[in-house]
């Protein structure tokens, strides 16, 4: 029997753990291969790629199922003796839809490591193979079997040592130290497993020197990783002493458990920019928390974020749809995270994930969501359609402006004077007037911009500013002028021979500003007093300032 271990990633700079480490463990039985595409391949391709094995087994998430399957039904047009295995998450829970497919002959459910390998060899005697959904003249036949994985069997296996090592450093790398979750919020299917079981820590840190050495962005997949205070300064002491100078390391936490200790090392040992933290805050609403039975305490999280943000880059996550939770509640959230100033803030909507209890109780809360993956939800007690419509336009703004770094100057200053939700949104819904989220120039960016703060914000010339401070800076090549105009061309080189600049390797902007932009960005005050601000351009990376200098007398 020849099988083909595979997935369609979402992106090439993804790869997917499990298809190789299924592949280790089961790499001494003969016919067994690996090989992973991407959603946006050809599907004609990857079919005639799959069609020439005896089974195809396809590791299936929310991002590919619907691709997935589409791959399957070209495999047996082409070949309709290949047999179709699905595995993961998404075919976990709620398979009865998805095995009844004419494409579809076997699904595993839970952890596949056991069953996979049982398969491989009673094929194609695979009928009694505990948590193995199979099709036969019979019907459908099912054997559940809690059954927990002996993890220790990963000691000495190294999932990666089948890539070639020049690929590895263009994608993101994926570490598993441990499984499950010692939490039970109920939109996650992590939930469901609430027993944490770490793999052997020599292997843990054999393939994470192998990826140190090999690749650049190392992401460790623990729902948690900071549950145990020794594990956490261990890995990190590991990291430090082995860890070259382009790698970045992400990991998942949960802030309000943060041990003393480990904030205390990273302050004293971890280099800046080394550490990402995604933090789940999700909301601030404790109703909504503890209807989904979840614990978090804000004000700590919020410390926690404040006092390690000199040295950790964090990326936070709120959740828009939970049960309890309504407009006035999100808007509360949102503004008192976006005051954090997370390098990143992800939007994302309550999905509905088969085998998760928010998706057996959803008519407790008048949930509606769509039935296809997904499966975001449409409207709840608590949200209208209308709602959620008008806050998928503010996350758009969110992303295109905060998350993309275009526009920091001008949202920071926003946050201080007006409600960033609303002007958000407010942006979101001119955007969309006047513009397609997902066509669009840089310079449409900028324009769209100022033109909605021209409209809204009339008075406030200071706004204006910052969009033509945020529009200069995110160039490498000196941009032409549209939001401000710079000094008169004599009083420019008037100033750079001043400030003894290197006209000759670089070029200026050179901006009037009606306030002290120094003091704003250390501190985020308006103070008026008429200065320049100096911008140098390389032509290679983006744009710096120089230096702010005050050019006329400051205004009384």
């Amino acid at each position: 029997m020849t099988t083909l271990l595979t997935t369609l990633n979402a992106k090439y700079i993804h790869i997917n753990l499990a298809i190789r480490l299924l592949y280790e463990l089961n790499r001494d039985l003969e016919g067994l291969e690996w090989r992973e595409f991407t959603i946006k391949e050809n599907k004609d391709e990857i079919a005639r790629a799959c069609a020439g094995f005896d089974v195809v087994a396809f590791s299936c998430y929310i991002w590919n199922i619907s691709q997935t399957l589409e791959v399957a039904r070209k495999i047996k047009v082409l070949s309709p003796h290949t047999k179709i295995l699905l595995g993961g998450p998404e075919v976990s829970y709620d398979w009865q839809d998805v095995i009844v497919r004419e494409e579809v002959d076997f699904i595993i459910t839970g952890e596949g490591e056991t069953p996979f390998r049982a398969f491989l060899q009673s094929y194609p005697q695979v009928e009694l193979i505990p948590n193995l959904v199979c099709k036969t003249e019979a019907g459908v036949l099912y054997f559940p079997k809690p059954e927990i994985f002996d993890l220790t069997q990963y000691r000495d296996i190294m999932p990666y040592r089948n890539d070639p090592p020049g690929e590895l450093r263009n994608k993101v790398m994926y570490v598993e130290t441990s499984r499950g979750c010692p939490y039970k919020c109920e939109f996650c299917l992590a939930s469901l497993d609430n027993k944490v079981r770490y793999l052997p820590n020599e292997s843990i840190k054999a393939n994470l020197l192998y990826l140190m050495q090999h690749g650049r962005v190392i992401k460790f997949l623990d729902r948690t990783f900071n549950i145990k205070r020794d594990f956490t300064i261990d890995i990190f002491q590991f990291i430090l002493a082995h860890h070259r100078p382009e790698n970045v390391f992400q990991f998942e936490i949960t802030a309000d458990i943060l041990h003393p200790d480990i904030i205390q090392y990273i302050q004293e040992n971890v280099p800046e920019g080394l550490f990402r933290f995604e933090i789940g805050i999700q909301t601030v609403n404790q109703k909504a928390n503890l209807e989904v039975s979840r614990k978090q305490n804000f004000d700590k999280t919020k410390g926690i974020i404040q006092s390690l943000s000199n040295k950790v880059e964090m990326h936070l996550d709120l959740i828009v749809g939970l049960p309890l939770d309504y407009w006035e509640d999100i808007k509360y959230s949102f503004e008192e995270v976006f005051k954090l100033f997370a390098p990143e803030l992800q939007l994302g909507f309550l999905k509905f994930l088969k085998g998760t209890p928010v998706r057996h109780k959803y008519e407790q809360h008048g949930f509606v969501f769509d039935p296809e993956p997904p499966y975001q939800i449409i409207e709840s007690n608590y949200l209208s359609r209308e709602q959620l419509h008008r806050i998928t336009l503010l996350e758009h703004a969110l992303e295109i402006y905060w998350n993309k770094k275009r526009a920091m100057h001008t949202l920071k200053y926003v946050t201080g004077r007006y409600s960033i939700f609303d002007f958000l949104m407010g942006l979101g819904t001119y955007f969309q007037s006047k513009s397609d989220f997902h066509k669009y120039t840089l310079e449409d960016i900028y324009t769209i911009l100022f033109d909605f703060a021209a409209l809204q914000y009339e008075t406030d010339t200071v706004l204006r500013e910052l969009i033509g401070i945020d529009y200069h800076l995110f160039h490498k090549i000196k941009p032409k002028d549209l939001f401000l105009q710079e000094l008169d061309r004599p009083e420019k080189y008037q100033l750079i021979a001043q400030l003894h600049l290197n006209h000759h390797k670089y070029r200026y902007a050179i901006l009037p500003l009606s306030f002290d932009f120094e003091l704003f960005e250390k501190e985020n005050i308006v103070e008026n007093g008429e200065s320049a601000l100096v911008i140098q351009y390389n032509g290679v990376s983006k744009a710096e300032i120089v230096t702010t200098t005050a050019i006329y007398s400051p205004s009384i």
